[in-house]
């Protein structure tokens, strides 16, 4: 009688070590979910400390409302989840919250690379300088039309973009949309037009087209 009981209780570890791998496996097999998400502006005023120190047991003692999910939230953290590289391309970028998110990624050892429009690269209140600063790579591009792009890759698979510039006024006050989403043919593109833009405005490259330029001019 002793020895039927083990050896049904053995069976019945078997059978559920069986099922679980058997789970395990399929899961495996199915495929992930793809990432797509959708984020409307303005975002609620809210503090956001919590998005860059969710792991730290000291709350924050600003006025605003804490642990409250918002656009702002849920952006900064699909950009802090990068871990090898960030490519942002906007039109104006003076939010200090998004800044302070591109800073602390780049602290981390992430590649990071900025393009923005030459125009408002300079204006008052933009971060373009303190990421340049910062040792952060940026080009502004330089062709006689508005780089009014506003789009951001990370780590070459999730793309983030839409009606947003990267302002306080934006995030705060107007009317946007952004979407997220890690839609293969989707991102590809995106990453293709930032290469291309990027390359185009070389600094080491123009300086050899004026160079030639010039000779020719001589000549």
């Amino acid at each position: 009688m002793m020895v039927t009981m083990k050896v049904v209780g053995l069976g019945i570890v078997a059978l559920t070590v069986s099922l679980e791998l058997f789970g395990w496996f399929l899961s495996r097999l199915r495929p992930r979910r793809t990432l797509n998400e959708v984020l409307f502006f303005p975002s609620k005023v809210a503090c956001v400390e919590h998005t860059f120190t969710p792991n730290s047991h000291h709350s924050c003692c600003c006025s605003l409302p804490h642990s409250v999910e918002t656009s702002l939230s849920h952006l900064l953290r699909r950009i802090l989840s990068a871990s090898t590289s960030l490519d942002v391309c906007l039109f104006s970028f003076s939010n200090m919250d998004l800044s302070r998110a591109v800073l602390l990624l780049h602290s981390k050892g992430v590649s990071i690379r900025v393009i923005s429009d030459k125009d408002y690269s300079a204006i008052t209140g933009s971060q373009i300088g303190i990421l340049r600063k910062a040792g952060i790579s940026v080009r502004c591009d330089g062709s006689s039309v508005h780089m009014h792009h506003k789009f951001a890759v990370v780590d070459s698979r999730l793309l983030i973009t839409g009606s947003l510039n990267w302002t306080l006024t934006a995030v705060q006050n107007n009317k946007e949309n952004v979407l997220i989403t890690e839609e293969p043919d989707l991102v590809k593109p995106f990453i293709q037009e930032f290469q291309r833009i990027w390359l185009l405005n070389d600094p080491a490259q123009n300086y050899q087209n004026i160079k030639l330029i010039s000779t020719v001019q001589e000549a």
